[in-house]
């Protein structure tokens, strides 16, 4: 389908400069885009594409236009233009049409208007599945989970027992949620398993990547507020809380019974201890390691940059030698205390 200028214009809250009946059909980069397509420009570094780029416009900000040598949309945030749009000429294709003759749908479990379940999938007993669900390939919904109104979930997504997602959800293929959280008590150097009786419960207008796992609590349910994003390969261990808005990279993981705060973001490869709390707001920067609770908001960071092997190498050997390097600085010190206590008297 495609759009003209002015219509999109209306649609993200931007001025047209240029021919306002130009028809747009698609995005794509400043580099790779071609005539009908539209494209955007919201880092600087990329600057130089804008009086290259042989799209039919671009989204730009006002201070841009002098580089600009084709239509534009401009606004101050083009980056959020460019999410706008993307939302409009979307071409991802449902993740079921219908209800699929191989699925199996227990005969107890209760169906919404315009839902869809794709090839395999099995539905147990007790589920509720609400208006508009779109269940994918080879899905299984465990016994009694909740599913709320205009929630997708790809193929092979694992939803346990009494596990309850909100509307408006998106949950990428081979996501697991509600498995067993790693509970065990050690009895004679032998592992006793705990059982999980906690859920997990997924607010509304959650998105989960692909291959992620969320455990269902202990006793208490885990659980994930509204308006959180995680990425692909993600572990939420058992009774964690996520308060709403915060955003979670890729292999980053949280340990149990811990609580994030609202509006937080999380980077990727970022260890979070369990039993700690998270203030609303904080950032942890990539492979950081939150090790105890997090009371006011701001940037956090640990690690250590990358450096050639042999630059490494002597920093290793320098941490090794941390222990006598202090003993010889305390020694030091009482000695200049002492040589100080002489000359004063």
């Amino acid at each position: 389908m495609s759009y003209t200028l002015k219509e999109l214009a209306d649609k993200i809250g931007a001025s047209v400069h240029g021919d306002d009946t130009c028809l747009i059909n698609s995005i794509a980069t400043l580099l790779n885009a071609k005539a009908g397509q539209i494209a955007f420009l919201s880092n600087v570094k990329y600057r130089q594409q804008l009086s290259e780029t042989k799209a039919s416009a671009v989204i730009i900000t006002e201070d841009c236009l002098a580089d600009c040598h084709t239509n534009a949309l401009v606004m101050a945030n083009p980056y959020m233009g460019y999410a706008l749009l993307a939302q409009l000429l979307d071409t991802t294709p449902r993740t079921a049409n219908n209800v699929h003759p191989s699925a199996v749908v227990d005969a107890s479990a209760i169906i919404g208007a315009n839902v869809s379940i794709g090839a395999n999938a099995v539905i147990e007993s007790g589920v509720e599945l609400a208006e508009g669900v779109s269940i994918g390939a080879g899905c299984f919904i465990g016994k009694q989970a909740k599913i709320g109104k205009q929630t997708s979930l790809w193929a092979n997504v694992s939803i346990y027992h009494r596990v309850e997602i909100g509307e408006n959800c998106l949950i990428q293929a081979n996501t697991v949620i509600g498995s067993d959280g790693f509970g065990y008590a050690n009895h004679q150097g032998n592992w006793l398993k705990i059982p999980q009786l906690g859920s997990v419960i997924v607010g509304n207008n959650v998105e989960i990547g692909a291959s992620t796992t969320i455990d269902r609590g202990a006793l208490d349910d885990t659980i994930i507020h509204d308006g959180v994003i995680l990425d692909n390969q993600i572990q939420i261990a058992h009774n964690v809380v996520i308060g709403e808005n915060t955003a979670m990279a890729a292999c980053s993981v949280i340990a149990g019974s811990t609580v994030i705060g609202k509006n937080c973001t999380i980077a990727g490869m970022v260890g979070i201890n369990g039993h700690i709390t998270v203030a609303d707001g904080c950032v942890f920067t990539g492979f950081a390691m939150v090790t105890k609770n997090i009371t006011e908001s701001g940037v956090y960071s640990s690690g250590l940059p990358v450096q050639s092997n042999k630059e490494w190498q002597k920093t290793n050997a320098r941490i090794r030698k941390l222990e006598s390097t202090n003993k010889k600085i305390k020694a030091l010190e009482k000695e200049i205390s002492l040589l100080k206590g002489e000359s004063s008297s």
